[in-house]
């Protein structure tokens, strides 16, 4: 006789049906796991007789086989205790209900406890497309799972409880999580910045488009401060961003037992010392890294010069593209990463290059150096280049109050909806998405704008990527300004921000 329960398995974002069979002959007590499982699975063994054990059960004699299907694919992590030990449970007569028609996912403790494990969120997704009525999770990933309607999701903390619940002895009742909404309150605001104007306005388009933007200027100009409020501004989360950006973080393990669905708009800020494989993603099975966490919300890279070049560069495909493919032996996976890139720096080493007040001490080998450790194609790929100036004392000491994030965020939902509406089949959601070969259809411009864009094209030297991107910045401000057609002062405004290509990257 052949026991069998349902569990999940996982290959990067990725889920797909694990079913445990289970089996015991005569002979030498033993108990072997098959099917290509790593350590971690194999270790289950242990935990799985130590749980029976200490929750009053007797572990079956005999031979125990347990079989992991499909057996070609890799099988890792301890999500496959609870799955195995309900089969056992089955096997052995404790139970009799039709644990086949549900799904289970859970590790083990020593004393029968089921602990929280990675990514239950895409697995209970799975499960419902594949038509099982019910998932056992633990109890500390119940809102993760009842996320998902249509499915009923059962919060388990111990053994003894899903053995009772089993028996009819007991009901677990099914998680139902509170369902959040949009309404989110964050901890900045741009009202709490001085000054800055041209700055905020450069961030407000950036917003509105989800263009990357590079923010240039000496210390203590406030570019982090900008950063860190670019979130208050964003477009609320749809359903489908949501589900996406907390299927990745579930992956991660990343989510709290509190959290159901990630709501907020994600800001991520690795530190420069971070490795490639830190930003794209790593492992034998590689893991999300910075970028994909980031996926539907910000990456802020600060003093964008002191990353690694190699880290810098692993950022231009999924930059251009929207998500990140990894090659290992076990396999090729992608991450989706639609993120709006923000990196901030200064002018130079000293960081008082052009300064108004204070000297720059830097010769111009040392400049030319440090900014050549940002490479010219990466600085292609970031759409804004706004420089920050020091912030001026009148400013600082204004008691005028500043517009607030909410008033900016208004603007901006106005300039998306335009977008959504224009994009409307294409699957592009924003003007940054744009490819080359549609921005001749989206971004029409005045007989004037041309002129004036083809002299600015000749005079700056820049490249087609240049080109494109000046163009859909235009198009952002257009939309700003309701305006279908893009005029000379939206591409006026649009070169602007490229300081980078007009001064910094000239100088050299």
């Amino acid at each position: 006789m052949v026991c069998c329960s349902n569990s999940m398995g996982i290959f990067g974002i990725e889920t797909f049906l694990v079913k445990i069979e289970v089996d015991i002959s005569n002979g030498f007590p033993g108990f072997d796991i098959v099917g290509l499982p790593d350590a971690s699975v194999k270790e289950s063994r242990n935990r799985v007789r130590s749980a029976l054990r200490n929750c009053g059960f007797d572990m079956p004699e005999g031979q125990i086989t347990v079989n992991l299907a499909p057996a070609d694919v890799k099988k890792e992590g301890s999500i496959y205790d609870l799955p195995i030990l309900m089969a056992l449970m089955k096997y052995a007569g404790y139970i009799s209900s039709n644990i086949e028609e549900s799904v289970f996912i859970g590790e083990l403790s020593l004393s029968g406890e089921v602990r929280s494990v990675r990514g239950v969120l895409p697995m209970t997704i799975k499960a419902k497309e594949m038509g099982f009525k019910s998932i056992f999770v633990p109890y500390d990933n119940r809102n993760e799972g009842a996320a998902i309607s249509g499915i009923e999701v059962y919060p388990v903390k111990n053994l003894l409880e899903i053995y009772r619940h089993l028996k009819g002895k007991i009901r677990i009742e099914p998680a139902v999580v509170e369902k959040r909404t949009n309404n989110e309150v964050y901890n900045f605001d741009f009202s709490q910045v001085r000054g800055q104007s041209k700055a905020k306005r450069a961030i407000e388009i950036a917003a509105s488009g989800m263009h990357n933007i590079l923010l240039v200027g000496p210390p203590g100009s406030g570019k982090s401060m900008l950063a860190k409020r670019i979130p208050s501004i964003l477009p609320d989360m749809s359903f489908e961003e949501a589900i996406e950006t907390t299927k990745i973080h579930s992956i991660a393990g990343l989510l709290s037992p509190e959290e159901g669905l990630i709501v907020k708009r994600p800001f991520r800020a690795p530190h420069h010392t971070v490795s490639p494989a830190g930003l794209s993603g790593g492992g034998s099975v590689p893991r999300p890294g910075e970028v994909s966490l980031a996926h539907n919300g910000v990456l802020f890279l600060d003093e964008l010069p002191e990353f690694s070049r190699s880290a810098m560069e692993v950022l231009r495909q999924p930059i251009e593209n929207g998500e990140i493919t990894i090659s290992r032996v076990s396999g090729t996976l992608s991450y989706p990463c639609d993120i709006m890139l923000v990196a901030a720096m200064n002018p130079c080493p000293c960081g008082y290059f052009s300064h108004p007040s204070r000297e720059c001490i830097c010769t111009p080998k040392a400049i030319t150096r440090y900014l050549s450790k940002v490479s010219g194609p990466m600085l292609d790929r970031i759409d804004i280049h706004i420089e920050v100036p020091p912030v001026e004392f009148n400013d600082l000491n204004s008691v005028s109050d500043e517009e607030k994030s909410s008033e900016i965020k208004k603007r901006v939902n106005r300039a998306r909806a335009i977008q959504t509406e224009r994009y409307k089949g294409t699957g592009i959601k924003s003007n940054a998405g744009i490819s080359a070969g549609m921005v001749n259809r989206f971004c029409p411009m005045s007989g004037e704008a041309k002129a004036f864009l083809s002299k600015a094209f000749e005079t700056m030297g820049m490249s087609a990527r240049a080109y494109d991107k000046i163009l859909k910045v235009a198009r952002t401000i257009a939309d700003l300004d309701t305006s279908e057609a893009i005029k000379i002062n939206h591409i006026a405004e649009a070169i602007q921000y490229r300081s980078m290509d007009r001064k910094y990257w000239k100088s050299k």
